[in-house]
């Protein structure tokens, strides 16, 4: 055989899946011609089939060095880039694609969604709107884009473009999901909760959406519902943190604090770095009166984010409950550097300073609370009158 020929049954076992297969024929024809650019970039393929990125990034940097002007094989190379999440690279290689086929509609894309992995959402809407220009009815570039317009809370041209997704493929799973996540954001829970129940009628097996439905639910109060639908994405990926997290708040809503210090722990043991799971950890064993526990779990979610304000609103109050209002007084102090309109914090340094008798700086707290929108309680008021013989 030919190099020709064992490229094409390379091609062949390759759109069988038969990928170890493919590759030895591929090899076998670059034995003969280590030139044929067509055995490399099948090749390629067949190893980023396989998830094996760096050999396919290495086939498409030869395909290029053969013929430098191949914008599909450099929007490859991108592909498996990102696949690596060397996103930097992958927008690189989809630059370079666009600069010899500047109409390349998949390649906007592509670089829109590298964009959008990195949070610079304008790049990203601005990418997927050329693809749009070119190709008009390309429904991933829709989602996309409603994605990123999601993303920076422009709710309804994310549900706008979501819509016209639909429109294009009624049977868009992920359309569907993403369009309940901006419903949500807009406060419309049975918008929310209708949307991912469609994504779920075309993909049952779809975890985020049942942990998207579960949020909605939670939102209503509906905790009985949303716990159910967290196990279900659960069952369906055990390794999804976020939905682990989601029902330990539904288990904290209820009062049942062990199992939500359970499902909050086993958040952690999967990423380790998830600030909020340790600041609703913190609540929850504070909840029990565990207050030790509370402050190291508050004190990690701050070594992760230390612009975490609700971690060192919540730090302080529990070195308020343990007496310790200095240390109290200087986390509300802190959480409310980091967010100056916390009614909360506000709320919470009133009453540390009421305990320390300090009565003018407890009243000026109590003005700055309310007039964000905080209710002070009655009997608080009624304490600090009497203890300051003022009455406000």
């Amino acid at each position: 055989m030919d190099a020709e020929a064992y490229t094409n049954r390379g091609t062949a076992y390759w759109s069988k899946g038969r990928y170890d297969q493919a590759i030895a024929d591929y090899t076998k024809a670059l034995e003969i011609n280590p030139r044929l650019a067509e055995a490399y970039t099948g090749r390629a393929a067949a190893y980023r089939s396989k998830g094996q990125q760096d050999q396919a990034i290495a086939d498409y940097t030869n395909v290029l060095q053969i013929n430098p002007s191949d914008a599909q094989v450099y929007t490859n190379r991108g592909r498996a880039y990102g696949n690596k999440s060397q996103y930097d690279q992958a927008i690189a290689d989809f630059t370079k694609a666009l600069q010899i086929s500047p109409r390349y509609d998949a390649a906007y894309n592509l670089r829109g969604a590298a964009y959008l992995i990195k949070g610079q959402y304008e790049q990203a809407i601005a990418d997927f709107t050329k693809a749009l220009e070119i190709n008009p009815s390309d429904a991933e570039s829709y989602t996309n884009r409603g994605r990123a317009y999601r993303s920076k809370g422009r709710y309804e041209q994310a549900i706008a473009d979501f819509t016209k997704a639909l429109e294009i493929n009624p049977n868009n799973a992920e359309a569907y999901n993403n369009r309940g996540r901006a419903y949500e954001s807009k406060g419309q829970h049975d918008r929310a909760i209708a949307d991912h129940t469609k994504a779920l009628e075309i993909n049952p097996r779809y975890a985020d959406a049942y942990n998207n439905r579960g949020i909605a639910y939670d939102s209503k109060g509906q905790y009985e519902q949303a716990m159910a639908d967290y196990t279900k994405a659960l069952e369906i990926d055990p390794s999804n943190a976020e939905a682990y997290y989601n029902r330990g708040i539904a288990y904290r809503s209820k009062g049942q604090y062990d199992q939500a210090i359970a499902d909050y722990t086993k958040a952690l043991e999967l990423n380790p770095r998830f600030a909020d799971a340790y600041v609703n950890r913190g609540h929850a064993c504070e909840s029990k009166g565990q207050y030790d526990q509370a402050i190291a779990d508050y004190t990690k979610a701050l070594e992760i984010n230390p612009s975490h304000a609700l971690a060192y609103n919540n730090r302080g109050y529990a070195y308020r409950r343990r007496g310790e209002y200095e240390r109290a007084i200087a986390d509300y102090i802190k959480a409310l550097e980091v967010s100056p309109r916390f009614a909360l914090a506000y709320q919470n340094r009133a009453e540390a300073y009421y305990y320390l008798k300090a009565y003018d700086r407890a009243w000026e707290d109590v003005r700055m609370a309310q007039e964000l929108g905080a209710k002070i309680a009655a009997g608080f008021l009624k304490n600090l009158r009497e203890a300051s013989g003022r009455e406000r």
